[in-house]
């Protein structure tokens, strides 16, 4: 989930492909930004750029 957030999909989008609802992936959004301290969806995108996981976005 943190890498389709990173490369910009939506809630719904990735709700539709996960097979979630779309409260549900801005729910993990949240945590996911919170235990990681991050404070916006840029922030986000550095993290997992950091961390390699947009290396291979195909």
């Amino acid at each position: 989930m943190l890498r389709l957030l990173a490369l910009g999909h939506t809630a719904g989008d990735i709700a539709e492909r996960l097979y979630l609802s779309p409260k549900s992936v801005e729910t993990y959004r949240s945590r996911i930004m919170e235990k990681l301290g991050l404070d916006s969806r840029p922030a986000l995108v550095r993290y997992a750029l950091a961390r390699g996981l947009l290396a291979d976005s195909s």
